[in-house]
Protein backbone atom coordinates (compact mmCIF):
# COMPACT_ATOMS: atom_id res chain seq x y z
CA UNK A 1 0.00 0.00 0.00
CA UNK A 2 1.51 3.74 -0.82
CA UNK A 3 0.34 6.78 -0.33
CA UNK A 4 1.76 10.30 -0.68
CA UNK A 5 3.07 10.10 3.23
CA UNK A 6 4.50 6.98 3.07
CA UNK A 7 4.36 3.09 2.43
CA UNK A 8 3.16 -0.54 4.03
CA UNK A 9 3.24 -3.67 3.73
CA UNK A 10 2.14 -7.05 5.31
CA UNK A 11 4.12 -10.27 5.08
CA UNK A 12 2.35 -13.50 6.14
CA UNK A 13 4.83 -16.66 6.77
CA UNK A 14 5.32 -19.76 8.71
CA UNK A 15 7.13 -19.51 12.07
CA UNK A 16 7.33 -22.97 13.77
CA UNK A 17 4.82 -23.57 15.12
CA UNK A 18 2.36 -20.76 14.15
CA UNK A 19 1.56 -18.08 11.25
CA UNK A 20 2.83 -15.14 11.57
CA UNK A 21 2.65 -11.62 9.88
CA UNK A 22 5.26 -9.25 9.70
CA UNK A 23 3.37 -5.59 9.48
CA UNK A 24 6.10 -2.77 7.87
CA UNK A 25 5.51 1.10 7.69
CA UNK A 26 7.11 3.57 6.48
CA UNK A 27 5.80 7.16 6.82
CA UNK A 28 7.86 10.54 7.11
CA UNK A 29 11.06 9.07 6.80
CA UNK A 30 10.54 6.40 9.87
CA UNK A 31 10.56 3.16 9.46
CA UNK A 32 8.65 1.00 11.87
CA UNK A 33 7.64 -2.94 12.23
CA UNK A 34 5.03 -5.42 14.01
CA UNK A 35 4.92 -8.86 14.93
CA UNK A 36 1.58 -10.14 14.79
CA UNK A 37 1.00 -14.06 15.60
CA UNK A 38 -2.10 -15.62 13.70
CA UNK A 39 -1.32 -19.22 15.16
CA UNK A 40 -3.60 -20.99 12.41
CA UNK A 41 -2.66 -20.45 8.70
CA UNK A 42 -5.17 -17.37 7.97
CA UNK A 43 -7.12 -16.73 4.95
CA UNK A 44 -6.77 -13.26 2.64
CA UNK A 45 -9.75 -12.34 4.21
CA UNK A 46 -9.14 -12.68 7.87
CA UNK A 47 -6.29 -11.17 7.34
CA UNK A 48 -8.13 -8.26 6.12
CA UNK A 49 -10.66 -7.79 9.03
CA UNK A 50 -7.89 -8.34 11.53
CA UNK A 51 -6.03 -4.87 10.30
CA UNK A 52 -9.44 -3.39 9.90
CA UNK A 53 -10.24 -4.50 13.19
CA UNK A 54 -6.93 -3.92 15.05
CA UNK A 55 -4.82 -2.54 12.88
CA UNK A 56 -4.93 1.18 14.50
CA UNK A 57 -4.04 -0.58 17.83
CA UNK A 58 -1.18 -3.11 16.48
CA UNK A 59 2.30 -2.42 18.60
CA UNK A 60 5.78 -1.04 16.84
CA UNK A 61 8.75 -1.00 16.86
CA UNK A 62 10.62 2.31 18.14
CA UNK A 63 11.04 4.27 14.65
CA UNK A 64 14.43 4.06 12.43
CA UNK A 65 15.91 7.10 10.86
CA UNK A 66 15.70 6.44 7.40
CA UNK A 67 13.82 4.57 5.02
CA UNK A 68 13.26 0.54 3.91
CA UNK A 69 14.97 -1.20 1.56
CA UNK A 70 13.32 0.27 -1.69
CA UNK A 71 11.72 -2.36 -3.80
CA UNK A 72 12.65 -2.69 -7.65
CA UNK A 73 9.64 -2.51 -9.81
CA UNK A 74 8.85 -6.08 -11.02
CA UNK A 75 7.85 -6.76 -14.18
CA UNK A 76 3.86 -8.48 -13.48
CA UNK A 77 4.61 -11.78 -15.80
CA UNK A 78 7.61 -11.97 -13.77
CA UNK A 79 6.18 -12.04 -10.50
CA UNK A 80 3.13 -14.48 -11.78
CA UNK A 81 5.85 -17.05 -12.39
CA UNK A 82 7.95 -16.35 -9.19
CA UNK A 83 4.36 -16.59 -7.06
CA UNK A 84 3.44 -19.83 -9.41
CA UNK A 85 7.10 -21.29 -8.54
CA UNK A 86 6.70 -20.72 -4.64
CA UNK A 87 2.84 -21.86 -4.73
CA UNK A 88 3.77 -25.14 -6.61
CA UNK A 89 7.44 -25.56 -4.02
CA UNK A 90 4.74 -25.57 -0.97
CA UNK A 91 1.76 -27.74 -2.68
CA UNK A 92 1.01 -30.78 -0.13
CA UNK A 93 2.94 -29.28 2.79
CA UNK A 94 0.15 -27.83 4.94
CA UNK A 95 0.65 -27.02 8.37
CA UNK A 96 1.63 -28.84 11.55
CA UNK A 97 -1.89 -29.79 12.85
CA UNK A 98 -3.11 -30.93 9.06
CA UNK A 99 0.06 -33.13 8.81
CA UNK A 100 -0.63 -34.91 12.07
CA UNK A 101 -3.96 -35.24 11.11
CA UNK A 102 -2.78 -36.46 7.61
CA UNK A 103 -0.25 -38.73 9.20
CA UNK A 104 -3.10 -40.09 12.05
CA UNK A 105 -5.55 -40.90 8.53
CA UNK A 106 -2.59 -42.86 7.13
CA UNK A 107 -1.82 -45.14 10.53
CA UNK A 108 -5.79 -45.84 10.49
CA UNK A 109 -5.88 -46.88 7.14
CA UNK A 110 -3.22 -49.28 7.65
CA UNK A 111 -4.23 -50.56 10.84
CA UNK A 112 -7.77 -51.10 9.12
CA UNK A 113 -5.81 -53.01 5.89
CA UNK A 114 -4.20 -55.31 8.48
CA UNK A 115 -7.76 -55.84 10.49
CA UNK A 116 -9.40 -56.70 6.96
CA UNK A 117 -6.81 -59.03 5.60
CA UNK A 118 -7.18 -61.17 9.16
CA UNK A 119 -10.78 -61.05 8.91
CA UNK A 120 -10.61 -62.46 5.33
CA UNK A 121 -8.09 -65.37 6.28
CA UNK A 122 -10.44 -66.45 9.14
CA UNK A 123 -13.25 -66.64 7.01
CA UNK A 124 -11.68 -67.95 4.20
CA UNK A 125 -9.98 -70.60 6.72
CA UNK A 126 -13.51 -71.46 8.51
CA UNK A 127 -15.39 -72.11 4.70
CA UNK A 128 -12.25 -74.59 3.99
CA UNK A 129 -12.39 -76.02 7.37
CA UNK A 130 -16.92 -76.38 6.75
CA UNK A 131 -16.09 -77.40 3.16
CA UNK A 132 -13.90 -80.19 4.88
CA UNK A 133 -16.22 -81.29 7.47
CA UNK A 134 -19.06 -81.63 4.54
CA UNK A 135 -16.77 -84.05 2.50
CA UNK A 136 -16.29 -86.06 5.84
CA UNK A 137 -19.70 -86.54 6.31
CA UNK A 138 -20.47 -87.81 2.72
CA UNK A 139 -17.85 -90.57 3.25
CA UNK A 140 -19.30 -91.76 6.48
CA UNK A 141 -22.39 -92.94 5.17
CA UNK A 142 -20.71 -95.17 2.70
Amino acid sequence: MKNDHGRSSLTVLFEDPFWVGIYEREEYGRYEVSKITFGAEPKDCEVYAFLLEKGKSLRFSPPIKGTAPEEKHINPKRMRRIARRAAEQTAGIGTKAQQALQLQREQSKEEHQVLSRAQRAEQAARLYEQKQQKRREKHKGH
